[in-house]
């Protein structure tokens, strides 16, 4: 029998730990999403693994845990706005072709969930994970059990990057910061190293 996780142990953890003394309902809402699928699918894989994709969601969604559009925009016409202005003032310097722009149908395929998933092809691959025609509605990506299920099968199946959380966490290897390769390259692959270990710290099965 698999034992549940201590999860009022844990939000009194990363309440001081990671989120300055206090947790918002829709902070929790987004975590316990992501235990449920882990309880009901994941009980008894390494709990690293965990910790490493509470730490991605804590990191991609500005610390919300909810699934958010990119720039945190309201809108996906406020959000092409605010990218074309970076990218125009040379603050995107690493993007070569601008993904954000609304493709021949107006669907623009720029970063979505609770990790940011860009470009059509990365729609396309998901929505063969989740079931869900993501091209035909890209929004689904903002609804929370498609956006948990993106996020958990997208780092464990290495959909993102072709780098996987076995890849980096596993019986003989324990390398916190590269796996942000995952993800995105190396990219604030330190801080989110830290954040992750602060997860897995306050992860433990009820006593």
């Amino acid at each position: 029998m698999t034992v549940p996780l201590d999860r009022q142990f844990f939000f009194e953890t990363v309440r001081h730990s990671l989120f300055k003394g206090s947790l918002a309902p829709a902070q929790i809402e987004g975590m316990d999403a992501i235990f449920d699928y882990w309880d009901a699918n994941l009980a008894t894989a390494d709990r690293r693994w965990l910790a490493y994709i509470l730490a991605t969601a804590f990191h991609e969604t500005a610390y919300t845990m909810q699934p958010v559009r990119e720039t945190l925009a309201v809108s996906d016409s406020r959000a092409v706005e605010i990218l074309e202005n970076a990218f125009a003032s040379g603050r995107l310097s690493w993007v070569k072709t601008p993904y954000w722009r609304p493709d021949e149908d107006g669907k623009c395929w720029l970063g979505r969930g609770l990790v940011q998933l860009t470009h059509r092809r990365n729609y396309e691959a998901m929505s063969e994970v989740t079931g869900i025609d993501l091209v035909a509605e890209p929004d689904c990506a903002m609804q929370m059990q498609p956006a948990v299920m993106i996020l958990i099968e997208g780092m464990l199946r290495g959909s993102f990057t072709g780098h996987r959380l076995s890849d980096y966490l596993n019986e003989e290897r324990e390398d916190w910061v590269n796996a942000r390769r995952i993800v995105n390259g190396t990219d604030r692959a330190e801080k989110l190293a830290d954040h992750a270990q602060a997860f897995l710290a306050a992860i433990r099965s009820v006593a």
